[in-house]
């Protein structure tokens, strides 16, 4: 149940990361309110995680799945580069995460 709610947490940050760029594009109460509700949910699913799981493996997954969801939403929505060094540097990215999982 912990992996499941680091994941989701993973999620909500990606979807947090996401409206704030949305934000910046459209300032509405709508952006504000699911930035709010992005981030609180991830913050309070990583702190649920934290009970079960090592922080610094915890924190480290989270973060990432927060950058590759960020950087993988930002090339298929808002139309950032697809460079294949972007590529590979993610490919490190989601490496590190598993091998982070398979140690822990």
């Amino acid at each position: 149940m912990a992996w499941f709610s680091l994941i989701l947490a993973g999620l909500f940050e990606a979807f947090g990361v996401t409206m704030m760029n949305q934000l910046r594009v459209s300032r509405n109460w709508q952006s504000v309110l699911l930035l709010i509700l992005g981030f609180g949910s991830s913050l309070l699913l990583l702190g649920y995680s934290l009970r079960f799981l090592p922080m610094g493996t915890a924190y480290a997954i989270w973060t990432g799945m927060g950058v590759v969801g960020g950087t993988v939403i930002g090339m298929l929505r808002y139309g950032e580069s697809k460079d294949w060094k972007r590529m590979a540097f993610i490919g490190m990215v989601l490496g590190a995460a598993v091998g982070l999982k398979l140690i822990t």
